[in-house]
Parts: C-alpha cells; sequence; structure tokens
C-alpha cells in the first residue's frame, strides 16, 4: 500500500490484533507489554506509517494561519492561483486554518510593503510570488529565522531560505514555446519576444529556455527583439507597436507570460493580427474567441488554479505533518491550441483543471 495510506487500522490487521491496541503502543500508553510494543513499532516502520499530526492539530488548540501576498491580477492568472488557494485552504477548516491575504495591485511594485505588512501578523506560514527575488532576499531570511516557511508560487527565489517553489516548469514552457515557434517558421524569420521582467526567474528562464529551442528547431531564425513589457498592459500595448514598426519583417511572436491582450490588440490595429505567428502563455476568457481564429496560434497553459492548491496544501502538510517538500515543485504545462481548446474551455470561460493530491 501508499504509505500515505497506511494507518492504525492496516497495522492492526497485519498483526492480528486490535486497533486499540496498536493505539496504545503507537502513543506509549499503558496496557501494552513490551514485546507487543516492540512488535508494533516493527510493522509500523516496515509498512512505511507515518502519524497523522493532522489529526493531532484537530485535537488541540493549536491554530494555523498562512500569509499569502501576491499580487491582485495579471490577466485572470493570479486570480486563478488565488482561487486555487483558497479552495485548498477550504478543505483544512477542520483544522482551523486562517489565510490572512495581502494582495497589491502589480506584480512587482509594492511586493516589498506587502511582504512587510504580513510578517508584522502572527502567522505560521507565508505564500509568495516574488519578482524581484533579491530584493525579498532579507525578508525571506527573516522569515526562516522565526520558523515561518515560505512557499514561492509562479516563480522562485533561488539562492534564499524559502522552502520550496511551485510553478509550472519555466524551461520546459519556453522549449515547447520555441519548438511549436520553429515548426511554424520554417524559414529565416525574425521573432519578438515579450517577457516581464529579466529579474524574475520564470520569466528569464523561459526566455532563454525559447531561444535555445527555436534556435535548434529553426536554424534560420532570429530573435530579433526580447520586450520587456514589467506585466504592465499600457507598457506592453505601447512597446508592440514600437516592436513591430522597428521588426517589420517579423513573422511571430512569443508573450512569455499572461499579459498577452495588449499584444492582440497592437497587432489587430496595425492590421497584422493572423499574418504574424502568435504563442501565448496561460489561458482566460478574453484569449479564447483569438484562439479560435487563429489570431493566437497556441498558449502554454500554466494551471495557475492547481499552482495555488499545491501551494497551500505543500504548507499545511509541512505545518502538520512536518511533510518536507522537494526543494522544487515543477507542474508540467500543456499546448492548448484551437484543434484542443473545447477540452479546456466551457462557455467561453476556462474549465478549471482539479488538482489531485
Amino acid at each position: 500500500m501508499d504509505s500515505n495510506q497506511i494507518g492504525v487500522q492496516e497495522i492492526a490487521d497485519s498483526l492480528g490484533i486490535s486497533r486499540g491496541t496498536v493505539d496504545r503502543a503507537l502513543h506509549d500508553r499503558r496496557g501494552v507489554s513490551v514485546a507487543t510494543k516492540r512488535k508494533v513499532l516493527r510493522a509500523a516502520e516496515k509498512l512505511g506509517y507515518r502519524p497523522n499530526l493532522a489529526a493531532r492539530f484537530l485535537s488541540s488548540s493549536k491554530r494555523i494561519t498562512i500569509g499569502v501576498a501576491i499580487p491582485r491580477e495579471v490577466a485572470y492568472f493570479y486570480d486563478e492561483v488565488r482561487e486555487g488557494i483558497f479552495e485548498a485552504a477550504s478543505a483544512f477548516e477542520p483544522l482551523g486554518i486562517k489565510i490572512v491575504h495581502r494582495p497589491y495591485d502589480r506584480f512587482g511594485p509594492h511586493e516589498i510593503e506587502a511582504l512587510r505588512d504580513v510578517l508584522q501578523e502572527d502567522i505560521s506560514g507565508l505564500i509568495i510570488s516574488p519578482a524581484y527575488p533579491n530584493k525579498l532576499l532579507t525578508h525571506i531570511d527573516e522569515a526562516a529565522r522565526r520558523h515561518i516557511p515560505v512557499v514561492c508560487v509562479a516563480t522562485d527565489a533561488p539562492g534564499t531560505k524559502r522552502l520550496t517553489s511551485i510553478s509550472v516548469n519555466p524551461l520546459v514552457s519556453g522549449a515547447l514555446a520555441g519548438e511549436l515557434m520553429g515548426h511554424f517558421l520554417r524559414d529565416a524569420a525574425q521573432v519578438i519576444v515579450f517577457i516581464g521582467m529579466h529579474a524574475t526567474v520564470d520569466h528569464e528562464q523561459k526566455l532563454q529556455s525559447f531561444r535555445s529551442s527555436f534556435r535548434t528547431f529553426c536554424p534560420r531564425g532570429e530573435v530579433a527583439s526580447i520586450v520587456e513589457t514589467h506585466d504592465e498592459p499600457n507598457e506592453a500595448y505601447l512597446k508592440c507597436r514600437k516592436a513591430l514598426e522597428q521588426h517589420p519583417l517579423a513573422k511571430g511572436i512569443y508573450v512569455a507570460t499572461a499579459n498577452s491582450m495588449p499584444v492582440i490588440k497592437a497587432l489587430e490595429e496595425s492590421g497584422l493580427a493572423g499574418k504574424i505567428k502568435v504563442i501565448g502563455t496561460d489561458l482566460f476568457p478574453a484569449m479564447l474567441p483569438y484562439i479560435r481564429s487563429g489570431t493566437i496560434a497556441a498558449t502554454i497553459y500554466q494551471r495557475a488554479r492547481e499552482q495555488g492548491a499545491r501551494a497551500l496544501q505543500t504548507t499545511v502538510r509541512f505545518l502538520t505533518e512536518k511533510l518536507q517538500p522537494a526543494a522544487q515543485i515543477s507542474i508540467d504545462p500543456t499546448i492548448i491550441m484551437r484543434g484542443n481548446l473545447d477540452l479546456y474551455a466551457t462557455n467561453g470561460s476556462p474549465t478549471e483543471l482539479k488538482a489531485c493530491f
């Protein structure tokens, strides 16, 4: 059996003794001989039994407060991350889980203030999405000194004392986008890449992976321009208009974040919608008609809600069961094109992919 399924009853069945005897032996209570206790402990170890510390929290006066400091919205992406966090938290309501939510307006700006704010609360754990990880180093280290595990979601803060990072694998995302673009553009084509910030680990890794993959599948192709938009819609729109003027021979665009709608707007106003192959990132209602029309040739779905759910569950399991997660938890991205769009969209909105844990 999976060790997660091993409980008191399974140990009792394996030894042919009562559940009560096993429970007393495991918790060092009276009424069990030394020989029986030894036998129970050996069986528990052999079967991979792990005590249900979450149940102990349930019966105690302890309560868990988890701080959440993530942006309010980047084209619905963080709305979905947040929904995943709160949905997962609802499953832990019997444990008295409480969320202290400190959102901020944009990805990047004000994240330091939000982190400082939430660290003033009496929290047990912390979920963040670092845009500028180097600027957050001292605050993450402060949390570690206070024994507050920090879980990064959607992007990472390597080199800090965070507990783990949960995201769609950025190297795989960039490589898939580069391979697709290489198949779309076989000739010596120019491509423009839009990212949020070079300082954001997720964005930079997607960019580098895309460049390497595109070079492999389109050896004569060229990344003509890399546009940093700071995930700000108006900035992305204006810079896209400028990039299209500067690179009139561009045949492809890769938007490495969810900030794709301003780019589409610029393409439409320039009369280039459908003439330039666009690969986007993530999936939200506004994108659907453009995927169906072919304006967006493909998008790399980041499964934002699953990322949020995994972040919350990982934090809670560490706090209640002392379950140490992997240093980095990667979720596989999904390629969505017109042919499989209906599998992920219902009545004009993305179908939620439920994580299985």
